[in-house]
């Protein structure tokens, strides 16, 4: 990391900052060579130092076929972006808290879909939530399990 003065080291404040975010975005390995890139909405767990993103999305379509043929994937998350100007300088720069990092997507079993829903939604509604089990099973859920991951901030400096 090039800045390295931004860097987040304390992997309780990464999962600080993933807890804050809306959307990841996944890079998947298109088949022309060139990343595809789709924002979701996801949940998180991280259990003995391991951290598991999870999706949801259609059985079908162009975002599983590339998951199917490679289940490498990179991804990206950012929040707290305010654009913090100095007029006095003539310049601005940009306040932010990100995640990045890389790791291998797996189909979730059908048996499992319903406590990975689970954690989906915990990260959007707090209270408790009932997950219709036919409605998990028409849809598709799968898990990047995180192999690399760093954060990174600029905080706001006028």
């Amino acid at each position: 990391m090039r800045r390295s003065d931004r860097e987040i080291r304390n992997i309780e404040e990464i999962l600080d900052v993933i807890e804050r975010c809306e959307t990841c975005k996944i890079a998947l390995n298109d088949e022309d060579g060139f990343p595809y890139i789709v924002p979701l909405n996801f949940g998180f767990t991280h259990l003995d130092g391991v951290t598991t993103f999870y999706f949801h999305g259609a059985l079908e379509g162009k975002k599983i076929n590339l998951i199917k043929r490679d289940g490498r994937a990179a991804f990206e998350m950012d929040c707290e972006c305010t654009l913090v100007p100095r007029d006095s300088e003539g310049e601005c720069t940009m306040a932010y808290e990100s995640v990045m990092g890389r790791g291998i997507i797996e189909f979730v079993p059908d048996e499992e879909k319903v406590e990975a829903l689970g954690v989906l939604m915990r990260h959007y509604h707090k209270g408790e939530f009932t997950i219709n089990e036919a409605v998990a099973k028409r849809t598709c859920v799968f898990k990047l399990t995180v192999t690399a991951m760093s954060g990174k901030r600029n905080p706001v400096r006028r």
